[in-house]
């Protein structure tokens, strides 16, 4: 499809199009942004991202509006549609506008064929709203916009929580910042922000961190290009604290990228010695964009951490370990709804076994006494509590460290926090200590 026309309804269109074909929508969005007006790319943004959050939901219901699919070659006018039907339901354009923009499009793409079929399947959602979503929400992963095997593992793993979990992955995050508390108390930050007329709140339960009234862009954060503020979720601020440094440690922060965690390592204690891996040598010039804003130093190692080497950073003998691993990011897909598009069944396999192959390659890193933090963004008990119940089973010498509840719940070893329960996307901590057997 082009983007020659730059309508930012088709923009939307592209990207969720690129999404439905495997890529990812951050990516997306970032690389398109050219194709449309600067004044255009907050709506193609609010379009994308929504109708990715809505995808299940918005096909089914005008799925069963359309007298037979569209062809292939005619994706792009189903997507129109899913566009169209998200600006009716979920935004405050007035309807009419959302109908005729829509078949206004159709024009733009060279389909004006299409225009009465888009403007007729429009109006009669429009007119039938109610009982259109009564009977598409008599399935409850249809109602909540999501695969039926996430559905299922969700509801299995958390069934007294399922509904506020499902209820929360549908809604829009809040911007959240981390302070650097070392350089300036999160009450002064706050008065701060009130002078740039920016409205905030600190956050309940996780002390560096402020809750933004609404986003805005990061230049507008005063000092933000100091490093004495981050974005970064409530949830996974809480890394750096549970790691529990001390100063002058040697610290490895494995699958490091984009670097929110090894920033806040570095500034919790002084005089860390740390080293930031990631496999992807791209992904870690943004560990050290982040570190160079800040000004701190750490040193920064493209390798996998499932094969250490027998030198170098592979030698061993760290105080701390943050495994961040690798999952499948359902806890965070309030932030990004493609994940229920992009994700498998078949990929927790690959990511569980990727994980335990990580723990037990780092594990013979850690210093006597020393703390693995093993943390992971997802909601799934086969990535977090099994995971580590796994992990003890095949290492004597792995002691459970307890952990603060905090704005979470206690999940087997560790604490799982839930996406959108005080201000947290979900997340799933556990602390092992490197000791002598089970029973030291």
């Amino acid at each position: 499809m082009g983007r020659a026309s730059g309508d930012p309804r088709l923009a939307a269109v592209s990207n969720v199009l690129a999404v439905t074909d495997g890529r990812s929508l951050d990516a997306v969005v970032a690389a398109n942004a050219h194709s449309v007006d600067e004044r255009d790319r907050a709506l193609v943004a609010e379009l994308s991202y929504g109708v990715c959050r809505w995808y299940r939901r918005l096909d089914a219901l005008i799925g069963g509006l359309l007298q037979r699919p569209f062809k292939a070659r005619d994706r792009d006018l189903h997507m129109l549609l899913l566009v169209g039907a998200y600006q009716l339901l979920h935004s405050r354009v007035p309807g009419h506008a959302a109908v005729s923009t829509a078949v206004d499009a159709c024009r733009l793409l060279g389909k004006g064929w299409a225009s009465k079929l888009v403007n007729g399947v429009l109006r009669r959602l429009q007119r039938e709203q109610a009982q259109l979503e009564a009977d598409v929400d008599r399935v409850p992963a249809v109602r909540y916009a999501q695969p039926d095997w996430l559905y299922e593992q969700i509801v299995s793993g958390w069934p007294a929580q399922a509904a506020t979990i499902l209820q929360a992955l549908q809604q829009r995050p809040p911007m959240v910042l981390r302070v650097d508390t070392a350089r300036i108390a999160r009450a002064d930050y706050l008065a701060g922000l009130a002078q740039h007329g920016i409205v905030a709140r600190a956050h309940a339960t996780v002390d560096s961190a402020v809750v933004l009234d609404r986003a805005v862009a990061v230049e507008q954060l005063p000092d933000f290009d100091r490093g004495l503020v981050s974005v970064q979720d409530a949830g996974a601020q809480l890394a750096a604290a549970w790691l529990d440094l001390q100063p002058g440690q040697c610290v490895l922060d494995a699958c490091a990228a984009p670097g929110g965690k090894t920033l806040a390592i570095l500034q919790r204690a002084t005089g860390l010695d740390v080293t930031a891996l990631d496999i992807d040598a791209e992904r870690l010039q943004r560990v050290a964009q982040n570190l160079a804003r800040a000004e701190v130093h750490a040193d920064l190692v493209v390798a996998d951490a499932a094969l250490p080497p027998a030198e170098g950073w592979g030698a061993g003998n760290y105080a701390r370990i943050l495994v961040d691993a690798p999952c499948s990011a359902t806890g965070v897909m309030r932030r990004h709804p493609d994940i229920r598009l992009l994700r498998r069944a078949s990929d927790v396999e690959a990511l569980v076994a990727r994980q335990a192959a990580i723990l037990d390659a780092l594990w013979p890193l850690l210093a006597p006494r020393g703390r693995l933090l093993y943390v992971t963004c997802s909601l799934l008990p086969a990535e977090n509590a099994r995971q580590i119940d796994a992990f003890v089973e095949r290492h004597a010498d792995a002691l459970v460290a307890e952990l603060p509840i905090g704005p979470g719940l206690r999940a087997g070893k560790g604490v799982q926090l839930l996406p959108g329960v005080d201000d947290t996307d979900g997340f799933f901590y556990a602390a092992l200590i490197k000791g002598a057997s089970n029973n030291a």
